[in-house]
């Protein structure tokens, strides 16, 4: 029998790649580590990237496999599912990886300018309801300006048709350079072997998705660090499906 909630909590207050910050101590107690995760976690000046909702950490476990010289922190609130990753990390000895449990809506208060390059989304809620919730909406776009380097790179994969059309709006509407979009990752030719590698990561919840016959979509795309954003101004349909525990729960066929 697996380990329950607790268990998993009292695990993860012992764990040396793992920092918990949610909202209730965050307001009152800074975070130590801001603009220091090189000189004090990682002890290298190798570039950082983040997971934005990693879940069970797959790809931020993962993607730290494959690029030793490439520190990875994943970042989520839900700390039972954290576990996972950050228990295989350390029984695997990856000192590329750590693990912030916090709410992403402050995820500016735990870096310092240009201390990121690169920002990953994977398989986030599509918030067809509240684009303000969106990872990919402006409103996140301009925290994650506050840590990331000018022109850091953001990944969107994505289960999501809805949350995929979103983004293309966002990037069209502000002209952000694209560097790569597909609507059907796995079947899609011309892909180069590395990215192949990187983008065959499957997350539990990837999987699920796969199982159900869902094409992945991916996009990446730079973020400038000058220069307004704005929301587009345009109608998108529904997913027709109703997600792992998803509900979207309205009687509308289209959202902004």
């Amino acid at each position: 029998m697996g380990k329950g909630k607790l268990a998993k909590f009292a695990d993860m207050e012992k764990y040396e790649n793992v920092f918990q910050y949610p909202y209730s101590v965050v307001e009152h107690v800074p975070f130590p580590m801001q603009g220091r995760w090189h000189e004090e976690y990682f002890h290298n000046d190798h570039p950082i990237v983040l997971e934005l909702g990693c879940g069970k950490g797959e790809y931020t476990v993962g993607l730290a496999r494959m690029f030793p010289d490439v520190n990875f922190i994943g970042v989520d609130i839900k700390g039972a599912r954290m576990w996972t990753g950050a228990t295989q990390a350390l029984q695997e000895g990856l000192k590329n990886v750590a693990f912030l449990r916090t709410h992403i809506e402050i995820i500016e208060r735990f870096f310092a300018p240009g201390e990121v390059a690169e920002v990953w989304l994977t398989f986030s809620d599509p918030q067809m309801k509240n684009p303000r919730k969106r990872l990919t909406s402006t409103f996140f776009l301009e925290r994650y300006r506050n840590f990331l380097i000018d022109n850091g790179v953001v990944h969107l994969k994505t289960d999501s048709m809805f949350l995929f059309t979103y983004t293309t709006f966002v990037v069209e509407v502000n002209q952000l350079p694209l560097l790569f979009r597909t609507e059907d990752l796995y079947h899609t030719e011309g892909i180069d072997d590395d990215t192949r590698q990187i983008l065959s990561i499957h997350t539990y919840y990837e999987n699920m998705w796969m199982e159900r016959g869902l094409n992945i979509k991916y996009m990446k795309f730079r973020l400038p660090a000058n220069g307004s954003l704005v929301e587009p101004d345009v109608e998108i349909p529904l997913d027709e499906y109703r997600s792992y525990r998803r509900d979207k729960r309205s009687p509308k066929q289209t959202a902004k």
